[in-house]
């Protein structure tokens, strides 16, 4: 392993794991490949710029043409897929760029990369391609029961990774993480939007009563269970990594008012989301005996979480206009007009 693709690294996860890897691998080069859609943001691999080991393209993955072109230029040996449309809400309002981007854009890579002689695929996915989890945790050999657009297309990419792997022998990986979070997320998501929006006295519009339960993973400890999996895992595999740290949404968003000093008064429950998941857990007993452990549980997560967002309003302000506010008004304004 010597030239990493790293595509979608100038997302959330992703910048984490460049940020992480440039330092931990000084002798890997990795090569951020991102469109840079609206949550692609050059502002998250700022700390990693200048380093010798650091490259940016700015590319679509379902682009033969252009995802040949990086291969070819920097002599690509292992890709990492990050590149995703991941917000379930966005999802439905609007499915294809989901389509395109978690299925189509996999399969171009997968093609582009099987004729390049790409030595390693790893495929980062996610706990929703198992469906709602009344009881139990989902392991690896589990059925997909998608039930969003946004997990149905991300089953789509894993079946098409699989199928490279058995059809033409290609050497992939595959890890499902369970719900991530920490800085440098963009804040549609549940904690950056409701830290953010808590700071400026602004109503949090919580779906139903508020009781799903997620699994919540720190992004470092998402990022060194790919690590693991990257360079231990067995072709043709699957991994989860789970936080392992289940939590109610309401629970979560009275902590975060608690240590923001703001009331539960902005709390305002709204009509629930169209076909919301109530509850994801995994098993990830096949990835701790390849030697992971998490390092963060949720409390320490939240802190810091918090703590950043609230140091760090430079970064995700000038986020919150323009597009952010279109979204933000078509998904929540009717809404918060029928809230309780």
């Amino acid at each position: 392993m010597k030239n990493v693709l790293v595509t979608g690294g100038a997302g959330f996860i992703g910048s984490d794991f460049v940020r992480c890897f440039v330092e931990r691998y000084p002798a890997y080069t990795l090569v951020v490949y991102d469109k840079l859609t609206y949550a692609g943001n050059q502002d998250n691999l700022r700390s990693v710029s200048e380093r010798p080991n650091y490259r940016f393209v700015q590319g679509d993955i379902a682009n033969h043409e252009q995802v040949r072109a990086a291969l070819d230029a920097h002599e690509i040996d292992t890709i990492v897929n990050f590149a995703a449309e991941s917000h379930v809400d966005r999802s439905i309002l609007d499915a294809d760029a989901f389509v395109m981007s978690n299925t189509v854009g996999v399969h171009v890579l997968l093609d582009e990369a099987r004729k390049h002689g790409v030595e390693r695929f790893l495929h980062v996915s996610t706990d929703e391609v198992y469906g709602d989890v009344e009881n139990g945790y989902s392991v690896e050999s589990d059925p997909f029961e998608p039930r969003s657009p946004y997990a149905a297309s991300k089953a789509g990419g894993e079946l098409l990774v699989n199928a490279y792997h058995v059809t033409h022998g290609m050497n992939t990986i595959i890890t499902r993480g369970s719900n991530t979070y920490g800085p440098y997320q963009y804040p549609e998501k549940i904690l950056p939007f409701f830290i953010s929006e808590a700071m400026d006295d602004r109503p949090l519009p919580v779906y139903g009563d508020g009781r799903q339960i997620r699994d919540w993973l720190y992004v470092r400890d998402h990022v060194n269970g790919i690590d693991i999996a990257l360079h231990q895992g067995e072709a043709g595999e699957a991994y989860n990594i789970a936080g392992e740290d289940q939590r109610i949404n309401i629970d979560v968003t009275h902590d975060l008012l608690t240590r923001l000093g703001k009331p539960t008064t902005l709390i305002k429950h709204v009509p629930d989301r169209e076909g919301h998941d109530r509850r994801y857990a995994m098993n990830c007993d096949k990835l701790r005996a390849l030697g992971w452990q998490r390092q963060y549980d949720f409390d320490r997560g939240l802190a810091e979480t918090v703590a950043w967002y609230r140091d760090n309003e430079w970064w995700w302000r000038k986020i919150k206009t323009g597009e952010y506010l279109e979204y933000y008004n078509r998904q929540y304004a009717a809404r918060l007009a029928a809230a309780t």
